[in-house]
């Protein structure tokens, strides 16, 4: 039986892994181009320079990102961060849940989640949102298992191909 550990990434090369892991994953199963990898790397940028303080308005206790291990080795992510549409500081937007394909079918994507909620309603956030693409339908189901409702759907062009977006909103419900 394998050895789950879910943790923070805070270790050396944890960020860098993220990227890496996601463009080449990406690039393997769906032929996503090297935009797709730009973004991850600017979301983890991102998230790396908020954690910092070197993001104004940003409160680096609100925002945490995670790495998935199987016995011993990274095999999954997410992040929460602070969602900033308009100013907005009770909305948090969970980013780059991933999975390995080698992990997969052993619940990672699920646990992440989980995770990712919990740390949510500890930080007081009312609500989390999630960007994602239609065709990831593995992650849709997490995500509709966990109450998220899809608010809209937009066709648009990214990564190569021809995609529908989709945003999804879960109400957070105190515990």
């Amino acid at each position: 039986m394998a050895h789950i550990d879910i943790r923070r990434a805070d270790r050396p090369g944890d960020l860098g892994w993220i990227v890496m892991a996601q463009g080449a994953a990406y690039a393997a199963e769906y032929d996503w181009d090297a935009e797709y990898e730009g973004l991850v790397a600017q979301i983890v940028a991102d998230y790396a320079a908020a954690r910092a303080g070197r993001v104004p308005g940003r409160d680096p206790d609100r925002e945490a990102a995670w790495i998935a291990e199987v016995d011993g080795e990274r095999a999954g992510s997410i992040a929460l961060v602070a969602d900033g549409q308009g100013g907005d500081r009770t909305a948090a937007r969970l980013r780059i849940l991933f999975v390995s394909r080698e992990a997969r079918g052993l619940g990672l994507g699920s646990r992440l989640v989980a995770q990712c909620l919990d740390f949510a309603r500890a930080a007081g956030y009312e609500r989390v949102v999630l960007w994602t693409s239609s065709h990831l339908g593995a992650a849709r189901r997490i995500y509709e298992a966990n109450g998220f409702t899809l608010v809209g759907a937009e066709p648009l062009h990214r990564f190569g191909h021809d995609l529908v977006g989709q945003d999804w909103v879960l109400e957070l419900k105190p515990r």
